[in-house]
């Protein structure tokens, strides 16, 4: 064969095997991974570069940021330093750059001082209450040549009682009770001692014991309603064959223990819900619920190539909400209000009905509204009444719910103009110097008003200067 093209088969197939290593690896784990690496005096640059691309060879495949792995990489020296935290990367794309030209420092191997802040960084992850960084896994992975390690037992186990896993990489030969002694179990996937141009040969084994960490072999409900829920989960099949199974049922009241025909023993052998999803699925909603119920959904992941976990969750639903829960007025004017009401429920409520009569002991009046209507106008009513109005719900399952209020309408139309203006009046008295005449439309009644005219003509028109608007036959003569 000719050797360009046996070249182009085997890039070929090791871009498969990769893409096929970064399948699995996607979205299979959560969690904190701290990089402790040596980059001090006794470190060549030559080492430096090769020790940063097994670091990048070794990340690829991860997906990085919030709900993900989160990376970050301390440089041990004189002075140590950390180059990028948690939060700094959220793709592979910016990770690699970063990698790339990341420098050695040069000088002492300060590996305590370094051990100090790399304890900080990694409490403030632990400190978070409530936020995703909570409770998750933390890793502490030590890349060194094993030259003067320093006193690193002590900080080290400190960091394993907090709960940090410690891995270790030396490309030297040196110290391996030391080593050893600081590294968490097992050993023998957690220590590691290669040479510098052979570093790839334990890149897997090493990812492994990462992911071995940093799985995320949990299940989580959300979006809980009265007879639904979606449960989510980490999609651990990715890249593998298989398919996932959901089993849900009631958790007893009184406990038991079950088998049988349509039950689980893991849900007291109640009867229970079973739903498959492909292997590239990461969630499914659950359907057909009681209300105020709880729950136990168990997941199971099936595959021939690998053993899962069976995780599970409890929840319990949402009380029944009944239509009308509650009941507003609006655009209420002298003889209409519109009266509304929620939540709308036109799959469970036949038809509302409306009654209203005025207080006290006014007649009552009813009206029907369809079920997909959440609101209604109210008409012929008297101004200036208090209505009592009460919401009925006739719901399919033969069950009903009502609900009332009290509303006012509208007093009589007000008279708010107050400036000067021509009223029609009526003659009361006529005297020698005086004319008596009555307004009419005033806001408080008909009001007296005295005028002595210049002439004795009859007077039966007038200009007035007071509260209210004119009538509505104002200015007749």
């Amino acid at each position: 064969m000719d050797p360009r093209v046996l070249t182009w088969v085997i890039c070929l197939l090791l871009r498969w095997a990769a893409a096929q290593n970064s399948l699995e690896v996607l979205n299979c784990c959560e969690g904190d991974v701290l990089f402790l690496v040596d980059s001090s005096g006794s470190v060549s640059s030559y080492e430096h570069a090769r020790m940063l691309a097994f670091l990048s060879e070794l990340l690829l495949p991860f997906s990085l940021g919030q709900e993900q792995v989160r990376v970050g990489l301390l440089q041990v020296g004189t002075k140590p330093r950390l180059e990028f935290g948690f939060d700094t990367f959220k793709r592979q794309s910016g990770l690699q750059g970063a990698l790339k030209s990341i420098r050695p420092l040069r000088g002492d191997t300060n590996t305590v001082e370094a051990l100090k802040m790399a304890k900080d960084v990694l409490r403030k992850r632990a400190g978070r209450g409530g936020g995703s960084g909570s409770g998750l896994p933390r890793v502490l992975v030590w890349m060194t040549d094993g030259v003067k390690p320093g006193d690193v037992v002590g900080p080290m186990a400190e960091l394993r009682e907090e709960g940090v896993a410690v891995l270790v990489v030396s490309t030297g030969h040196g110290n391996y009770q030391v080593l050893r002694q600081v590294v968490s179990p097992p050993t023998d996937s957690h220590l590691h001692f290669v040479d510098i141009d052979d570093m790839s040969i334990i890149t897997d084994e090493l990812r492994d014991a990462l992911i071995e960490i940093l799985r995320a072999e949990r299940i989580q409900v959300q979006d809980i309603s009265t007879d639904s829920a979606t449960l989510q989960w980490r999609p651990v099949l990715s890249g593998l064959s298989g398919y996932y199974e959901i089993r849900v049922g009631q958790v007893p009241s009184g406990g038991g223990s079950g088998g049988g025909p349509g039950t689980s023993p893991s849900i007291g052998g109640s009867q229970y819900q079973r739903v498959t999803q492909p292997a590239g699925s990461n969630s499914v909603r659950l359907r057909d619920l009681k209300p105020e119920t709880t729950y136990v959904a168990t997941l199971t992941s099936k595959s021939n190539e690998q053993d899962f976990n069976s995780l599970s969750v409890t929840f319990t639903t949402k009380p029944e909400v009944l239509s009308p829960a509650v009941v507003t007025v609006s655009e209420s004017g002298q003889t209409s209000v519109r009266v509304s009401w929620g939540p709308l429920q036109p799959d469970t409520v036949t038809s509302y009905l409306i009654e209203y009569s005025a207080l006290p002991g006014g007649k009552l009046q009813t009206v029907r509204v369809d079920p997909r209507q959440n609101s209604t106008l109210l008409r012929g009513l008297q101004a200036d009444t208090t209505y009592l109005v009460t919401v009925s719900a006739r719901h399919a399952s033969g069950k009903e719910k009502a609900m009332s209020v009290k509303m006012c309408t509208q007093e009589g139309e007000q008279w708010d103009f107050n400036g000067p203006w021509s009223v029609y009046l009526t003659l009361i008295k006529h005297r020698q110097g005086e004319v008596a005449l009555s307004c009419k439309g005033a806001t408080d009644g008909p009001s007296l008003l005295k005028h002595a005219p210049t002439d004795r003509a009859r007077v039966s028109f007038y200009s007035y200067s007071g509260p209210g608007r004119p009538p509505a036959d104002h200015g007749r003569k």
